[in-house]
Parts: structure tokens; C-alpha cells; sequence
């Protein structure tokens, strides 16, 4: 894999997001995008973008007030298990990336004790620019509506172009930090969220839980 060569796929990656929000919305997806032999850097953060998209829409619907409780209970649930889809396979995405950065030649000589990194992984960046991919969808379809005011509708425009602004700037960005990993400047590396909410062994509200009596 060459700096080129990850830039190219990053591009399609990104280019992948944008154009599957507005294709989920025309046909609603699956839970799940399956893994296949072969698949790479795109597929994953496509399987990885799907989960956003299914929490973009659970988390609306938790927000009804005309619905009865038990319905955002189970929205809250699903909330839950797609967040944890969700890290598990931004980590995989940095797994799969710091395979393909370390076959650059600038980051085979550097002493494990002059390694940079950057606050941010690019699995992480990615993952943002899968959310602002859905913000862009949903505020452009805020700027078609013809049931409301003027107002709504300049707001709108306005803030559709703040987001466009910085999906290109993370885009820009993202390219930049290969160039960094290129040049043997930093090094990539995956940070576990070690989620604890979700594990019954370390959330105290799960394992300290005594049944309901009756």
C-alpha cells in the first residue's frame, strides 16, 4: 500500500458516505452490511456508516412525545447495541488502517519512543465525517421543504453551508495526516474504547442487580 494508493481509497471511502445516506434513503438498508472475503478499507467504513445511519433515525424516534414509554425504553436499548456496533468497528477501520500505514517506509525506522500520534485517529475522523454526511442529507432536505417560512428555509441554506465547510475541511484534513505518515512524521495507532456500559462485568448497575422479587 502506498501513501497514494490509501489516499485514493480514503477519497472513495468518503465519497462512499455521502452517497449511501441518500441511497438508504430511497430503499431503507439492512441491519447489517455482511463481511466478505476481500472486503477493505471502503467496506468497512461503509458497515461502519450504516450503524450511524440507524442511530441517526432510532435517536429521532426516541424523541416522540406522542408515543408510550415503552417504545423509548426499546429505543434507548437499541440506541445502546448500535453504539457499541458502531466503536467496535471504528476500531476495526484504525486496525485495518494502521496495517496499511505500516507498509509505508518513513514509519519502519522510527524508535517506538519518538512515535507521534494525533488526538484524533483517523477512524475517529471518518466516523465524524459519516455524521456530518448525514447533518448535509437532512439540512439540505430542510432547505426543499414548502411548509414553511422564508426564514426556516435561509436559516437552513445557512447552516447547510457551515456543514458542507466542514466536511471539507475534516476531508482536506484526513489526506493531510497520510501525508504526515508518509513523511514519517506520525504514526497511527487504535485507541480501544473499552465501552463499560454495555458489559454486565463492569456496569455496577448489571452485575450489582438483584431480581425483582414477584
Amino acid at each position: 500500500m502506498t501513501p497514494s494508493a490509501l489516499k485514493a481509497l480514503l477519497r472513495s471511502a468518503i465519497a462512499a458516505q455521502l452517497d449511501h445516506v441518500a441511497l438508504w434513503h430511497l430503499e431503507e438498508p439492512a441491519a447489517d452490511i455482511p463481511a466478505r472475503d476481500g472486503d477493505g478499507l471502503v467496506e468497512l467504513v461503509l458497515r461502519q456508516h450504516l450503524k450511524n445511519f440507524l442511530l441517526w433515525h432510532v435517536e429521532d424516534r426516541a424523541r416522540r412525545k406522542d408515543v408510550d414509554d415503552s417504545v423509548i425504553t426499546a429505543c434507548k436499548r437499541e440506541i445502546d447495541g448500535l453504539n457499541q456496533q458502531r466503536n467496535d468497528l471504528m476500531e476495526q477501520v484504525d486496525a485495518w488502517l494502521v496495517g496499511a500505514v505500516s507498509a509505508f517506509e518513513a514509519q519502519r525506522d522510527i524508535p517506538e519512543d519518538r512515535r507521534r500520534y494525533n488526538t484524533e485517529t483517523l477512524g475517529a475522523a471518518l466516523d465524524r465525517l459519516s455524521i456530518l454526511s448525514l447533518k448535509i442529507f437532512h439540512m439540505r432536505e430542510q432547505t426543499e421543504r414548502d411548509d414553511v417560512d422564508p426564514s426556516h428555509l435561509e436559516r437552513c441554506r445557512e447552516k447547510l453551508g457551515v456543514l458542507r465547510a466542514q466536511h471539507d475541511d475534516l476531508s482536506r484534513s484526513v489526506l493531510e495526516v497520510v501525508d504526515e505518515y508518509a513523511g514519517g512524521l506520525k504514526s497511527p495507532k487504535v485507541y480501544f474504547q473499552c465501552k463499560m456500559y454495555n458489559d454486565p462485568a463492569l456496569n455496577p448497575e448489571l452485575y450489582a442487580a438483584k431480581p425483582v422479587a414477584g
